[in-house]
């Protein structure tokens, strides 16, 4: 496997589980979603972790600060998608959420009420 898509599913993998925490804790305090969001600050620390050596070419070669903006620049969108989408589904889970038709002739409140 080519390094920029390993480099890309640890990114995606990373906000999947910065969703999923984010999300759980926000069922009990709605100030945790800032917590899910710093989390994306340590995103070069897992990544390098579980690269190791096998960073993209266009990261080979940065060292220190660099590096760590590098990461963090080509990681953004990738991380936020699945940090916002695994946030969203774990916290809607964890209120479950129940759709309520405001109206009773809409296709919801028929489909709510033949069941």
């Amino acid at each position: 496997m080519k390094p920029e898509n390993k480099f890309a599913l640890t990114v995606y993998l990373w906000g999947a589980i910065t969703g999923v925490i984010s999300g759980a804790l926000s069922v009990q305090n709605r100030a945790a979603w800032i917590l899910g969001a710093l989390m994306f600050l340590i995103t070069d620390v897992f990544v390098r972790a579980i690269l190791k050596d096998e960073l993209p070419e266009e990261l080979k070669g940065l060292e220190g600060k660099e590096l760590r903006g590098a990461i963090l620049r080509k990681a953004f969108w990738g991380w936020l998608l699945f940090w916002l989408y695994f946030t969203m589904l774990v916290y809607t889970v964890g209120i479950d959420f129940r759709p309520v038709p405001y109206n009773n002739q809409s296709l919801l409140a028929q489909m709510m009420n033949s069941t």
